[in-house]
């Protein structure tokens, strides 16, 4: 699976961005999709989760209500909405594919496999 993220930049607090992760070459249903950032000088974080099949989802605590997390099958993409956005969202994103992760292992970067190269995102304040 090769994965290719976009949509980062620069935008300031209180705004919005939209990121994307398009998935090519071998791909399955039971794939889950996740979006991580890290800072610098800080460990990845989760941040956001989804079932290809069924669309299960799961959004970390930090970015709930503010982040969605959502999948174009026919596309074979995952969207990041984010809206919001404070200086703390500051990051390099990155998504990752995984599968057979249940739902309690979203968030753990460990299960993931394949991984894209990341997008920044950069909010100012």
């Amino acid at each position: 699976v090769q994965l290719q993220a976009s949509g980062g930049g620069l935008v300031q607090a209180g705004g919005s961005l939209r990121l994307s992760c398009a998935a090519s070459g071998r791909t399955g249903n039971n794939y889950v999709t996740g979006w991580f950032r890290q800072a610098p000088g800080q460990e990845r974080e989760f941040v956001a989760a989804i079932r290809w099949s069924g669309g299960t989802m799961r959004t970390a605590d930090s970015v709930k209500g503010r982040f969605t997390i959502s999948r174009d099958n026919a596309k074979n993409t995952v969207f990041l909405q984010m809206s919001s956005l404070q200086p703390e969202d500051t990051a390099v994103y990155y998504c990752a594919v995984g599968s057979g992760l249940i739902w309690s292992s979203f968030d753990d970067d460990r299960r993931y496999g394949y991984w894209g190269r990341g997008t920044q995102v950069t909010v100012s304040s």
